[in-house]
């Protein structure tokens, strides 16, 4: 039952996608999808496919197929698919960054994606960059598509990365 429900779910997502640009109600069931990813490799491969399917320029989107790369990395036992879409997840997070270098969200996903990354891979050139970048954003107010839920997940997160410094913290706690 639950797999026939994420089925007609992601096909709901495909044929809403089908459209030019996405809705923040289509942001939301997205990001409601990845989250879902984090703990399943069907649901990281299906999502995937839907949001690879679709020929996009958004770097929002973008970011999360990024997202959704370093997913597949995470799912897999095999070391060298792992390496390779961890490489793949980081090529497509400069695409997005590149296209919307003021996105919180996209900067966000890249710095977690990094932060979770072995850093003898080297795959974690861009801590402090996107550090700087999210920080910036939090401090104007800038926020994007992102919610209030959000927003609080993402400044818990940095908290507890133990990558911030000590005045920089101050700014998270502030929505906490």
């Amino acid at each position: 039952m639950k797999f026939r429900f994420l089925f007609l779910f992601l096909l709901f997502l495909f044929f809403h996608f089908k459209a030019e640009s996405a809705t923040s109600d289509e942001f939301r069931n997205i990001k409601a999808a990845v989250q879902l990813a984090i703990e399943s490799s069907s649901i990281t491969d299906s999502l995937y496919r839907v949001l690879k399917s679709r020929d996009t320029e958004n770097p929002l989107i973008i970011g999360y197929i990024g997202t959704l790369e370093a997913l597949k990395a995470k799912h897999s036992w095999n070391p060298y698919n792992k390496i390779k879409y961890v490489a793949l997840s980081q090529k497509t997070m400069k695409v997005a960054v590149e296209r919307d270098p003021t996105n919180l969200e996209i900067r966000f996903m890249r710095f977690s994606i990094q932060h979770y990354t072995p850093s003898f891979l080297g795959f974690s050139k861009d801590l402090e960059e996107d550090r700087k970048a999210i920080i910036r954003q939090f401090r104007i107010r800038k926020f994007g598509l992102a919610d209030k839920a959000l927003i609080r997940n993402m400044a818990v997160f940095m908290i507890e990365s133990d990558r911030c410094l000590k005045e920089e913290l101050i700014v998270f706690k502030k929505y906490i």
